[in-house]
This record gives C-alpha cells, structure tokens and sequence, in this order.
C-alpha cells in the first residue's frame, strides 16, 4: 500500500465513520484490508477500494468490511468504577423518582455487548435495592458493526470476558454452557434491545430522554473536534438530571454548559443540571 492509497483508505474510513487511522496504524489497515481482500481474490489496494466505493454491490462489501475494521476487544464491568459510578447516581434516582417511570439507558459503541449487558446488571440490581419492578429498565445498545450486534444479541460469551465480574455475579446473570462459555440469563438479554447505528448520524437518532449515557473507548479514534461534538449531542439526549459517563482522559478540553462533571477523579463522568445531589 503506497501513500496515495492509504490517504485514500484514510479519507474513506473518517467520511464515512468519524474512526481516524493513524501513520501508526497503517499496518492494521492493511492487514485487515488485506485479509479481507484474499477472500475476495483481490490483489490490488485500488481495486479494492474502487469495488468498496462504487455502487450497492459496493455499500453491501463496505458493511462487511467495517465488521472487521472496527469490533474492539472489551468484557464485562471493563472499567469497575464508571460501573460503580452509575449503580451511585442510580440510587439517587430512583429514591427521587415515582414508582413505574421506567429507567432507561444507552451503551453508544456497545461492540459485542458486554457493556451494554453490564449497565443491566447495574440497573436491575439497583431497582431489586429499591423494591422495584426487576423489569422497570430498558437498555438500547448501538454500534456500526452488524457482525458485533449479532454477537450481542446472541449473549455468548468466553470466560476470559469475565474477568472484572465478581463470582457471585457471573453465578447470578450468566449461565454456563456445555462448551466451556457462558450465556447471559433471559431476563436480562429482554431488556437490551441491540441496533445499528454509525456515530455519525447520531444527530438522527431517536433515542432521547435518557437517565444514563454510557459511552466508553470509542471517542478515542476520533479527532478532538469530533469529539466535542459527539459529546454536546450526548448532552442533549440526556433527561434533566441524567448521567453521561465516557472513558477516563479521552477528552480534557471539552465542558458543556448543561453538565456538571462528577467529583471523582476514577471516572469522567458529568450530570446533567436539574438537582442532582453530590455523588461522592
């Protein structure tokens, strides 16, 4: 692959899904182009890119290939206390809310699910706290690749994604299987509804109203203006007092005048204003 072409995959890649690939990372995409393109019996870098950029037989290989551009290696509670984090704000919430307003969350990036699977577990727990309805919570989960949503919605997974959980919590939501793997329990898997969705168009989603915003390792691939704006978008999908938690440091020069920033130096968390308390 010479410079032309990789500025071309380059441009191709960020028009497309915001996701800026380094010089650094120059070796990943043309790996992952050119294993995808032996399939195919293609040989050449521009051919490739030409058979991706030119009509629907090229939009159908163009979802295949971001399948295998973009699904992250992730597991459960990855980061234990932005988890932590919501399971406190949800306590607050629902002491301040009335019985039967159902929760609802989004896990933005969910790859294969366990993340989106995580903030159940928080939820459900936290509304058993408060003698709840179990059920009273939904969680969407949304990411670009098809290829990860199914492996969400299939909610199998190795032991190794387990790691952060605690035993007594892979015992209480996940199954074991013949095969050595584990299957998320039914009851959780009804309430995380999995669907496609590229980044860039989140201005069109039509998701709104939201008590908890999850969105962790994805805003790291993207320039800092993308970021910001993603972030200002986010903001405004949130309910008056709702939660928006991103990973720690993937964004230091970004405030918004609707958030509050969670006074804990573990998670990068902010607060939508309308009353709520400290959550230290």
């Amino acid at each position: 692959m010479d410079s032309h072409q990789f500025n071309q995959w380059q441009t191709l890649l960020e028009n497309r899904t915001g996701v800026c690939v380094s010089a650094q990372r120059k070796l990943f995409l043309q790996t992952s182009l050119g294993m995808r393109m032996r399939e195919l019996g293609i040989d050449d870098y521009q051919h490739y890119y030409e058979h991706v950029t030119q009509g629907p037989v090229g939009a159908v290989e163009w979802s295949t290939l971001i399948d295998r551009l973009t699904v992250r290696e992730t597991s459960f509670m990855r980061h234990r206390p932005s988890f932590d984090c919501v399971a406190r704000y949800l306590t607050q919430r629902l002491a301040q809310r009335p019985a039967g307003q159902p929760l609802q969350l989004w896990s933005v990036g969910c790859a294969s699910g366990e993340e989106a699977y995580s903030l159940a577990m928080v939820a459900e727990r936290s509304l058993q706290a408060h003698g709840r309805a179990a059920r009273d919570y939904g969680v969407w989960a949304t990411d670009i690749s098809a290829r990860a949503l199914e492996q969400g919605r299939q909610a199998r997974y190795a032991q190794s994604r387990m790691t952060q959980l605690q035993v007594p919590e892979r015992d209480t939501w996940l199954r074991p299987l013949e095969d050595g793997s584990y299957e998320v329990v039914a009851n959780l898997r009804e309430r995380v509804c999995f669907s496609r969705l590229n980044i860039l168009e989140l201005a069109q989603a039509p998701i709104r109203d939201l008590d908890v915003i999850f969105c962790q390792n994805l805003l790291i691939y993207f320039r800092r203006w993308r970021r910001r704006d993603l972030l200002n978008l986010m903001a405004r999908r949130l309910a008056p007092g709702g939660m928006l938690v991103i990973g720690l440091g993937e964004i230091v020069d970004w405030n918004n005048p609707l958030l509050e920033r969670v006074p804990d130096d573990r998670v990068q968390a902010y607060v939508r204003r309308d009353g709520m308390e400290s959550l230290e």
